[in-house]
């Protein structure tokens, strides 16, 4: 009886793996290094890094960023640097960029443009001429900060699909971009002297930069 009922479970089992298709996600070509990198990677590992000039960022600013919903959000953090003799005093710069990119357009095999991208950024100076000495400036004196700024961003990017890390099958981007910023001084400045204040154009700041995975 148990010899019976041992070879009936294993026809059934053979019957279940015979009509079983096979698992074609993980080995397809390339897929199985694809993801054995991307469940390899920690989630505070950076997806890409960036340098980027202008923006009021920085002369240049450089850093790493994360992305999201299938890359269609974007977190950047940058570290910018103004020499002296370019601002008064030397300036660092500590900024953190939120965008969002609603769609992406193939061009060939190989490009991708990102018409639109919309965003925000948060940026602390350190080393502004104002801040150095203590009590030099009643408190009110000024009505702003005179080191921390934020603002709206819009832009797009061109992205170059490079060929994929041959040890994981991680695809690899390299993205032009550029990005028109203001901040709240000059939004705030411009809108409190319509009569001689700020032009349009003098509201905008202009970003130029370039991100690549790693």
């Amino acid at each position: 009886m148990k010899t019976l009922l041992l070879s009936a479970l294993l026809l059934t089992g053979l019957r279940a793996a015979a009509i079983t298709p096979p698992d074609t996600t993980a080995t397809g070509p390339g897929k199985t290094a694809a993801a054995a990198g991307r469940s390899a990677r920690p989630w505070y590992r950076p997806t890409h890094l960036a340098l980027q000039t202008g923006g009021g960022l920085g002369m240049v600013a450089t850093g790493a960023g994360y992305e999201y919903a299938k890359g269609h959000i974007d977190t950047d953090i940058l570290i910018g640097y103004v020499p002296k003799h370019y601002a008064g005093s030397t300036l660092s710069l500590a900024s953190l960029k939120f965008l969002y990119s609603p769609f992406r357009l193939p061009v060939g095999e190989k490009f991708q443009v990102t018409p639109l991208t919309v965003g925000a950024y948060f940026s602390y100076t350190h080393g502004t001429i104002n801040d150095e000495l203590k009590g030099q400036y009643a408190s009110d004196y000024y009505w702003f900060s005179t080191d921390t700024r934020y603002g709206p961003l819009l832009g797009s990017r061109v992205t170059f699909l490079a060929p994929p890390i041959a040890a994981t099958g991680q695809p690899r981007k390299i993205s032009f971009y550029y990005e028109l910023g203001s901040n709240d001084l000059y939004l705030a400045s411009y809108l409190n002297n319509r009569n001689g204040g700020l032009g349009f154009g003098q509201l905008l700041t202009l970003a130029l930069g370039l991100k690549a995975d790693f």
